[in-house]
C-alpha cells in the first residue's frame, strides 16, 4: 500500500488499540514500558537472564536504516599454506586487499559514520590499518579455538586424529576440538557482540570464517545444520540491511585473487534438524541452555 495509506491504517489500529488500553500499576508486576520506541523507558521488576536480555534488546531497537558490513582479514600467510587458526600476518596480496579496502568502503557509505570492529588477531588488526574509522577491538570476534590442531592443515589432522577429523564432519557445528571450540561454543561467545550489533548503527566487521558465518546465520536466519558451510569468501565484503521481515544483502569482490579456504559439506554427513527454530531464535534458545 501507499504510505499514505500505511499512516492511515496505522493510527486507525492504535486508536483500536487506546479504546481497551490499560496502564500497568501494581507494584508486584514485572514489566517493560517503551514510549516512542526507545525515547522514554520504564523497567519494573526485571529478574533474570532472560527479562534483562529482553529488556537490553528492546531498549535499542532501531527504526533507521543501518548496514552490518562483513569481510574477512585479507589472505593471510596461513590461509597460503593450507593451516587453521594461529596469528599469521597478512600475505601479499593480503596487504593488497587491506591497501584497497578503504576506498571500496568510502564508495559505498559515503559520508556516513561506520565504526570498524576486529578480533585481537593480528590478520584482522592489519587489514583494517588503513581505514579511516573510529576502531574497537573484540576479543569475543577471534577466530573459532582449533585447540591442539592450531596451526595444522586439514590432512595433518587427518592423518593425527582421524577420529576426530570424521566426527567433526560428522556434526561440524557441535564437533569441538580437542582443548578448543565447536561452532555451539562460538555462538555462546558471539551473544554479547550480537546484541551490542542490535544496537549500533553502521558497523564493519572484519572477522575470520567461522566467525562471520554465525552472525550471517543470525541475520539471516538460518539453520544450525547449514551454519558451518556458509560460504564467506577472501577479499569480498558482503552488506547486509536488516529490516522488519528479513535482511537484504549485497556483495561486492575485489579483484584480488586468494586461495579457497571454504571445505563444502561431505556427502553423507548427519543433518541436524533444528526443532526450536532459526536464526535469531537459535541464538536465544543456544545461549539460554
Amino acid at each position: 500500500m501507499s504510505p499514505e495509506k500505511a499512516k492511515t491504517d496505522f493510527l486507525r489500529r492504535i486508536q483500536a488499540y487506546e479504546k481497551v488500553y490499560e496502564t500497568i500499576t501494581e507494584p508486584h508486576l514485572s514489566y517493560l514500558k517503551i514510549v516512542n520506541v526507545g525515547n522514554q523507558v520504564t523497567v519494573s521488576r526485571i529478574h533474570g537472564y532472560l527479562q534483562s536480555r529482553i529488556a537490553f534488546y528492546l531498549m535499542n531497537l532501531h527504526l533507521k536504516p543501518r548496514s552490518i558490513y562483513l569481510s574477512r582479514h585479507g589472505e593471510s600467510q596461513f590461509n597460503v599454506e593450507g593451516k587453521i587458526g594461529g596469528d599469521s600476518l597478512l600475505s601479499p596480496r593480503g596487504k593488497q586487499y587491506a591497501e584497497a579496502l578503504p576506498a571500496l568502503i568510502k564508495d559505498n557509505i559515503g559520508d556516513a559514520a561506520l565504526t570498524v570492529w576486529t578480533s585481537t588477531l593480528r590478520r584482522t588488526i592489519e587489514t583494517a590499518d588503513k581505514l579511516g574509522y573510529p576502531k574497537l577491538t573484540w576479543k569475543s570476534l577471534d577466530e573459532l579455538d582449533a585447540g591442539v590442531c592450531d596451526g595444522m592443515t586439514y590432512e595433518e589432522i587427518e592423518r593425527a586424529y582421524p577420529d576426530d577429523f570424521a566426527n567433526r564432519d560428522e556434526d561440524k557445528f557441535n564437533y569441538r576440538y580437542r582443548g578448543g571450540e565447536s561452532y555451539r561454543d562460538v555462538v555462546v561467545r558471539l551473544e554479547p557482540v550480537i546484541m551490542e550489533l542490535e544496537r549500533q548503527q553502521n558497523v564493519l566487521v572484519i572477522g575470520h570464517q567461522a566467525i562471520l558465518r554465525c552472525l550471517y546465520a543470525y541475520f539471516h536466519n538460518l539453520p544450525q545444520a547449514d551454519l558451518p558451510y556458509i560460504k564467506i569468501p577472501l577479499h569480498t565484503v558482503i552488506k547486509l540491511t536488516p529490516k522488519a521481515y528479513g535482511c537484504d544483502e549485497e556483495r561486492y569482490a575485489l579483484p584480488i585473487q586468494a586461495v579457497d579456504t571454504h571445505r563444502p559439506k561431505p556427502k553423507g554427513a548427519a543433518t541436524v534438524a533444528l526443532a526450536r527454530g532459526t536464526g535469531r531464535q537459535y541464538y536465544t534458545d543456544v545461549v539460554e541452555k
